[in-house]
């Protein structure tokens, strides 16, 4: 699949929850999702009786699409997930927080995870001290995340000003008034909040 060029909100009514694609619009009234609950397209409102593969397949499109993945490279995560030791599902979802792109949002850099791609891929980051413009890259412990132009931290500070009282990740630390964040430790399952049912996706492609 190519880069999705089609309204976003779409993709929150088809999962039927919200996926925090458009940043500060998915907290407000003008969110699709709270006008139109229910999915997009002619038959939306029809409804359906979902098989168990069905479930299995939304549950891993809902994971893929919160982080703003293509089929392939979801998959790639997935079979380097299988072959690292412990829980399959918590291993990919380590491997899916610990993305560049991710993690700058984790940080409040930028209001969605597209935007934050964006800021990476634009080079506007740096990792210890380097410009990195690699969004899938993985960060490590100790690495410590900062603007790499002056002119984009400014909107990086804006953005974690309005971030506010939205909580941390307790495997990151942010200095908001240097605009600087640091990993504390490797992301477990309980560091998360989120509906991802990480087994369903481990059925699917186990099936």
């Amino acid at each position: 699949m190519g880069r999705h060029t089609e309204a976003v909100c779409k993709l929150c009514r088809r999962e039927g929850e919200k996926l925090f694609l458009k940043g500060d619009k998915c907290s407000s009234a003008k969110c699709p999702l709270e006008k139109r609950s229910y999915a997009p397209g002619q038959h939306g409102k029809s409804p359906k009786r979902i098989s168990e593969y069905g479930v299995r397949l939304r549950e891993k499109q809902k994971a893929r699409r919160t982080y703003g993945l293509s089929e392939k490279q979801f998959t790639n995560y997935f079979k380097k997930a299988s072959k690292k030791s412990g829980i399959t599902g918590d291993r990919l979802l380590e491997l899916l927080e610990r993305r560049l792109d991710n993690v700058a949002y984790r940080f409040g850099f930028a209001p969605s995870r597209s935007s934050a791609r964006e800021l990476v891929s634009h080079g506007h980051l740096k990792v210890n001290g380097r410009k990195v413009n690699i969004p899938s890259y993985h960060v490590n412990v100790e690495d410590v995340i900062s603007p790499n132009r002056e002119k984009s931290m400014k909107k990086m500070k804006e953005n974690v000003e309005k971030m506010g009282e939205k909580s941390l990740p307790e495997w990151l630390s942010l200095d908001s008034e240097k605009v600087e964040g640091k990993v504390l430790r490797l992301p477990v399952k309980e560091d998360i909040s989120s509906t991802l049912q990480m087994q369903m996706i481990v059925e699917h492609y186990s099936r």
